[in-house]
């Protein structure tokens, strides 16, 4: 492992005595769900919340859309010879 002296990108000031080696590595492991969001759009979106809020709006008319709908007859997958 390469040490603090060697390695370009850390600060002498770093310091890391009281650190935790992998104290967030289950968390990271397990997936993030992390969306960046356009500038243009934060303006209306401030928070993780009303970013929520609009999408379970959005998801709600997706689904009553899709039962309003008639189902389209599937076509039958053929062996080709």
């Amino acid at each position: 492992m390469k040490s603090a002296k060697s390695d370009p990108d850390m600060l002498e000031e770093y310091d890391f005595t009281g650190g935790v080696r992998g104290k967030y590595a289950k968390r990271y492991a397990e997936g993030t769900n992390v969306v960046v969001i356009d500038p243009d759009v934060v303006e209306y979106f401030p928070d993780h919340e009303a970013v929520n809020e609009a999408l379970r709006g959005l998801a709600a008319i997706i689904k009553r859309r899709r039962k309003a709908e008639p189902a389209t007859p599937r076509r039958r997958a053929t062996a080709r010879r």
